[in-house]
C-alpha cells in the first residue's frame, strides 16, 4: 500500500468525522455512502457515550473529534510525513506494534493510532474500557474506506504478546510497570504530563479568558490541559479569576461540581489559603499537577530565571501556554488542545521511532 492511498482514506475519514464534529451532516456525494451505513449510529454513540463514562460529554466528545478532523487532510497528512520518505514501510518489514491506549479523555489514544496505520506495520491496541467504543468505531470508518488495512488493525482484551515493539501511556504507577513487562522490546512509555501557563501580565481580558479553555477542556483531564499558572510578583490572581467564571456552566456538571466541592470542603477544613470564583479553586503551590476543580500557581519575580526553573521540571511538562514569544514551543492562549501531527506527546518522535523498527 503506497502513501497517496492511506493519505486519500484517512484524508476521507477526516471530511466525514468533521460532520460529527459540527454535529451537522454534510450531503455531499463524496461522504453520502459512509453517512448511509455510518452517520446514524456514530450519533447515538456520541449523544450516548457519557452513560459509559461520566466525562465523556458529547460536547467535548465533538471537541476531540474536531482536533483529529482538522488534522485528517491531504496538506497536514502530506507536511507530516515530508520527513520521513520510509513510510510507509515495505510489507517485507512490517512489526507487529502494541498500543496501550490511555481513557483520560475522548479518542486520546488515535494519534498512536493513526502513525502505526500511516507507518505500514501492523498494530494490536489494548484500548481503556473508558473510551473504547468511539477509538473502535473509528477504525471501523478507516477499513470500510480501505479495506486493505483491515488486517493490519487489532484490538484485545488481553495481554499484549508476540509484539515487536510497544508504545504504551498511563500513570507514574503503571509506567513502571510498563517499563518491566515491555524492557525486552523497542517501546515508548508514556508517564503523566500537564500543561502549564506563563502569564506576562500584558495579556487582554480575550486571552486570559482563553487561558480558561486551556483549563478546562475536558475538564481538566487531558495532559495538555493547564494546571499550572506562572504569574508575575505583581499579578493579582484574582484578575484571572474573574475572567474564568464564564465556564460557570461546568458546575452542572456532577463529576466536576464533586471534585470542587471536596477540594473548597478539604482546604476549609486544613485552614489552607486559596481563592475561589465558583467554579475553580486557585491555590499557591510548586506542584505541577493539580486535581479537577483546582488550578496551583506560583509567583515569578523574572522570567529568565523562570525559564531556567522549568528546564529542570521539563519530564512533568506537555506544553506550555503563553503569549510570550520567547518561549521555546509557547503555545497560544486556547490552543492546547489543538496540536499538530508533528507536536508528539513528551516530545518523543513516534514516526521516528516506527522508522527505525526496520534498520
Amino acid at each position: 500500500m503506497n502513501r497517496s492511498t492511506i493519505i486519500n482514506a484517512l484524508a476521507l475519514a477526516g471530511a466525514y468525522l468533521y460532520q460529527h464534529a459540527e454535529g451537522k451532516r454534510s450531503f455531499g456525494k463524496e461522504l453520502q455512502p459512509l453517512n448511509e451505513i455510518f452517520f446514524e449510529d456514530f450519533e447515538d454513540t456520541i449523544e450516548n457515550e457519557y452513560a459509559h463514562n461520566g466525562w465523556f460529554t458529547s460536547g467535548n466528545v465533538r471537541k476531540a473529534l474536531h482536533a483529529i478532523s482538522i488534522n485528517l487532510t491531504d496538506e497536514k497528512l502530506n507536511t507530516w510525513l515530508a520527513g520521513y520518505p520510509m513510510i510507509p514501510v515495505m510489507e517485507s518489514m512490517q512489526k507487529k506494534v502494541g498500543i496501550v491506549m490511555a481513557g483520560n479523555i475522548p479518542l486520546v489514544g488515535f494519534h498512536d493510532l493513526l502513525s502505526v496505520i500511516i507507518s505500514g506495520h501492523r498494530m494490536i491496541a489494548k484500548p481503556s474500557t473508558k473510551d473504547e467504543r468511539l477509538i473502535k468505531k473509528i477504525t471501523d470508518l478507516i477499513c470500510h474506506i480501505n479495506p486493505d488495512l483491515k488486517n493490519r488493525i487489532a484490538f484485545t482484551e488481553g495481554y499484549l504478546k508476540s509484539i515487536d515493539a510497544i508504545i504504551a501511556t498511563g500513570s507514574d504507577n503503571s509506567s513502571r510497570y510498563f517499563e518491566y513487562y515491555f524492557r525486552d522490546v523497542p517501546h515508548i512509555i508514556r508517564k503523566n504530563r500537564n500543561g502549564i501557563a506563563i502569564i506576562t501580565g500584558n495579556e487582554t481580558e480575550d486571552e486570559l479568558h482563553k487561558i480558561g479553555e486551556d483549563i478546562f477542556a475536558f475538564f481538566g483531564l487531558g495532559c495538555r490541559n493547564v494546571t499550572k499558572i506562572y504569574m508575575p510578583a505583581g499579578f493579582q490572581p484574582a484578575n484571572l479569576l474573574k475572567p474564568l467564571e464564564s465556564f460557570g456552566k461546568l458546575t452542572e456538571h456532577n463529576k466536576y461540581k464533586n471534585n470542587l466541592d471536596y477540594h473548597r470542603t478539604l482546604y476549609l477544613l486544613n485552614k489552607e489559603p486559596f481563592l475561589d470564583n465558583g467554579v475553580v479553586l486557585f491555590r499557591e503551590s510548586e506542584q505541577i499537577s493539580s486535581p479537577v476543580g483546582v488550578v496551583y500557581y506560583e509567583k515569578y519575580t523574572e522570567l529568565e530565571s523562570l525559564k531556567e526553573r522549568l528546564k529542570l521540571l521539563d519530564e512533568q511538562i506537555q506544553c506550555i501556554v503563553t503569549k510570550e514569544k520567547t518561549i521555546k514551543n509557547g503555545i497560544r492562549p486556547g490552543e492546547s488542545q489543538y496540536p499538530e501531527l508533528w507536536d508528539y506527546a513528551d516530545g518523543i518522535d513516534t514516526l521516528e521511532f516506527l522508522t527505525d523498527l526496520v534498520n
